[in-house]
Order: structure tokens, then sequence, then C-alpha cells
């Protein structure tokens, strides 16, 4: 096995490259997270556009996620093989030759293989454009620079319910993907233009059992967390689906364990701040994916804002994040993680908590102050607790560093929208039940005896809202558990640095 030198990495002279190439790299990342944030609120209108069913065409989304967990163990792989710049625009032709036959779909299933075919592109965009930050940026710049790109993981999820509503509204739906397509052109022509090669690892035996039992425990743990709730925890289907998750997880750790050059390097579990950070950050990503589900249900089930309204009260959060993760980034360069870690996770926590104080008549402007203060909380505490364990890891293990913490990562974001999405509907059921319950007989008689049947029909969608509201309010609450938790184990990096100073001093 050699290592060919296509390029060094810039030096200090170079300045002006690393920053032109870095926003590159966060228009790929940008278009990538945008690509999906457009098409969640467009279900609906491709249910009518196709006159398919609503399992059936939630497999616009289930195709991506699951095409994009099952490609991304082999970025660091495919990374170190091809180069970082040459995979990246692989990536993003594959992305956009997907995207391209979405806008062509003729039938629903056209467009399930076409949103496929983008989510294997696209699911590696992420870990691989974060690698290449860390082998272009150095580390003293690392925090600006990964707060700079993080602006494109935050905002564009809050970017795209609006944009999406205007473009089905006032245009066609086959916009949402062209809108796609220059914007990813424009980003592969910058990064051939400006991006410099990394080095390459040549005669890398290719971990075959590594991706065939990663992909398959990842692909079937995503499957049955997003399908889950509508088929039932406890069918045939979803438990088959746990199980040959687990049992190839196990097969996996066996398989992996001491073998050279493995494609899910579990040796990176053996650094302490590498395993603290990816802990860290889902649990963070769990409470995170609550608000980002959670919010509009509250805003559109509940208060019958439209999706571009929706999209209009969650911009002032998304402006508070891209705002704040550049300072952020600056000050981690400076301060470290701590001191930020413990200001943005308290602020995030307290603002997730305060959200179990929703109503059904809970004003806009309120709701936009929380969201906001929240949006700083995010902004100063999540990159600093991702770039924390990255900056642990060796120079050569960041490419299997960033694949393997970015699939966890999603994993963890599924699964706190599956665990929360059953908790929020069992909730409401019982509330429902309550508040029925107090209301019902002879009450509910004489109201449909003095003012008629479209009365007690009425009543009855009050006390839906009524107990949705109840159920997304406690559903908040429980949303910032993990984030609490995470709290103290912030203090642990200080420890372990610490403990870290002492032994290079004995």
């Amino acid at each position: 096995m050699a290592t060919t030198p296509t390029a060094a990495v810039p030096s200090e002279e170079s300045a002006s490259y690393r920053w032109f190439a870095l926003l590159a790299i966060i228009l790929a990342a940008f278009v990538a997270i945008l690509n999906n944030s457009l098409i969640n609120v467009a279900i609906p209108k491709l249910m009518n556009v196709f006159g398919s069913t609503q399992d059936r065409i939630q497999w616009v989304l289930t195709g991506y996620m699951l095409a994009s967990g099952v490609i991304i163990p082999i970025s660091g792989y495919m990374g170190e093989r091809l180069g970082y710049k040459r995979f990246l625009i692989i990536a993003l032709g594959v992305f956009t030759g997907g995207a391209f036959l979405c806008a062509i779909a003729w039938s629903d299933m056209s467009l399930i293989i076409a949103r496929i075919i983008s989510g294997l592109g696209g699911g590696v965009i992420m870990p691989v454009s974060m690698a290449i930050i860390y082998k272009i940026m150095p580390r003293h710049q690392i925090g600006m620079a990964l707060g700079l790109w993080g602006i494109s993981a935050m905002v564009a999820p809050a970017v795209g319910p609006t944009l999406s509503g205007y473009l089905i509204e006032w245009l066609s739906w086959r916009f949402l993907f062209i809108i796609n397509i220059p914007i990813a052109l424009f980003a592969i022509f910058m990064i051939m233009a400006l991006l410099k090669e990394t080095e390459r690892t040549a005669g890398k035996k290719f971990d075959t059992w590594g991706f065939v039992l990663s992909s398959l425990s990842a692909g079937t743990l995503l499957y049955a967390l997003s399908n889950g709730q509508s088929k039932g925890w406890t069918s045939f289907e979803i438990v088959g689906l746990f199980y040959v998750s687990i049992s190839s997880l196990l097969l996996l750790l066996w398989v992996e364990t001491g073998k050279e050059n493995p494609l899910i390097d579990l040796s990176l579990f053996k650094n302490f701040h590498y395993t603290l950070s990816v802990i860290s950050a889902s649990l963070v990503t769990v409470g995170l994916f609550g608000g980002i589900f959670l919010t509009p249900i509250f805003l559109q089930n509940i208060q019958g804002v439209s999706a571009i309204d929706t999209g209009i009260i969650l911009i002032p959060q998304a402006i508070a994040m891209a705002v704040t993760m550049p300072i952020a980034g600056r000050l981690f360069d400076k301060v470290g993680v701590v001191p930020l870690g413990l200001v943005g996770l308290s602020l995030l926590s307290v603002m997730t908590y305060e959200l179990h104080n929703l109503t059904v008549d809970t004003s806009h402007q309120w709701l936009e102050t929380v969201l906001s203060l929240r949006g700083i909380g995010i902004g100063l505490c999540m990159m600093p607790l991702s770039t924390a364990g990255m900056n642990a890891v060796a120079p050569q293990q960041v490419g299997n560093a960033s694949s393997l913490s970015n699939l966890i990562r999603q994993v963890a974001g599924s699964m706190g929208i599956a665990v929360l999405t059953t908790i929020m509907q069992q909730r409401s059921a019982l509330h429902a039940q309550h508040i029925a319950e107090s209301v019902t007989g002879d009450s509910l008689t004489t109201v449909t005896q003095m003012f008629g049947s479209s009365t007690s029909a009425a009543l009855g969608g009050m006390i839906q809202r009524e107990a949705l509201t109840r159920g997304v309010a406690e559903t908040f609450l429980l949303s910032a558990l993990p984030l609490y938790v995470t709290i103290p184990l912030v203090f642990l990096f200080m420890v372990k640095k610490k403990d870290s100073k002492e032994r290079k001093g004995i």
C-alpha cells in the first residue's frame, strides 16, 4: 500500500485559497440538505400529482434516507482511494443526475428510483465535505471553518419549507428538483477550480464484509425507525428488521475488530474525546430533531398556519443560528468546547423546556422569541461538540471518523423522531380520551339537542386540537431531557484534557 501525494496541504501563504475552497464546500453541503427540506412539505402535493398513496409516496423520503445511510460508511475509504476532491465531485454529479431524473419523473415509481440515486450521491456529501475541511484547514482555524460550514446544515432546513411552498404555489413541483441542479453544478465548478486534491492511498483493499454488514445494519434500522409508527412497533416486519439490524451490528463488530484497514474503524472509540463527542452530539441531535418536527406540527395542525407562513416563523431561528455559528467557531479556536458547550446547551435546554408551555392560542411572537434563543443555543454548542471530537482524531483517521460520526448522528436523529412521534401520538390520544370523558354523556347530548350535530362536531374538533397541543407540549418537555443530560458530559472534555497534559509532563 502506497500513499501518493497529489497536492500538498496549502501553506500559510495561501490563506485565501483555503477560504475560497471552503465556500465551495459549504455550497455543496447546502444544496444536499436543502434538497430534503424542500421535499418534506411537498408530500401531499406529490400524492395528488401522481395519484399515489401515503405509504407509497413516503418512499420519496425513505428511499433517499436509506440510500444515504447505506453509502455513508464508504465515504472515508473512497475519499482516501480516489482523493476527497474527486470523490466529492463524483458525489455531486450523482446527486445532480438524480435531481434531473426527479424533475422529469413521470410516475411515483420513477420519482422514488430517482430519489434513491440522489441519495447515493447526497448521502456522502456531508461527511466528505467535513473531512476535506480537516484536510485543507490548519487546526487553529478548524472551529471557525466548521462554524461557517455548519450554517448550511442548520439554515437549509429552515429555508426549505418556505421556498418549497412558494415553488409549489407559483411554479411547479418539478422546480423542487430543478432548483438544485444549477446550485450543484456551480458547486462542482467551484470545487474543480478552487480545491486542490488531497493525498490518495493506493492499493488499499476494499472491506467488502464491512460494507455489507454496516449497510445492512444501518439500512434496516433506519427503515424500521421511519416506518415503525405506521406499521406498528410490535409488527412482525418491524421486529424482524430490528433483529436483522442488531444481528448485523454484532457481526460487524466481530468482523471489524482487529482487521487491518477496516471500513468501520472501531478503534476510533478508544479515543475518549471522539467517543464523548459522538455521544454528546447524538443526544443533542435527538433534542434538536424533536423541535424540527414538533414545531411545524403545532403551527400547521393546531393553529392552521400554512407551510409558507410556517417557514417564515422559523426564519428568525435560522438567522440566529447562522449568525451564532461562525462566532462560536471563532471562540472555539480560542477558548475550547467547555465554555461554549455549557452556555449553548443551557440556553438550548431551557428554551426547549419552555416550549412545553405551548397552548392552542400561543402567540407567534412568543414562539419566534423562544425559537430564536433556542437557535442561539444550537449555534453555540452543536459544532463545538462535534469539532472537539474530530480534533482529537489522528489526521489519517479523519475520513473514517467523519463518516462514522455522521452515520451515528443520522441514526440518532431518526431514532429521536420515531420515539418522540410515538410519545406525542400516545399522549395526544390519552388527553383526547380524558377531555372527551369530561364533556361527553349528558353535557354532549344537551349540546347536540340545543345547537345541532354541527356544533357537536366542532366540539370534537376542539377536543382534538387541545389534546394534540398537550401532546406536543409534553413531547417538547421530554425532548429537553437528552439536552440536559448532555450538560454534565461537557465537563468531561475538560477533565480528559487535564489528564492528557499531566501524562505528557511525566
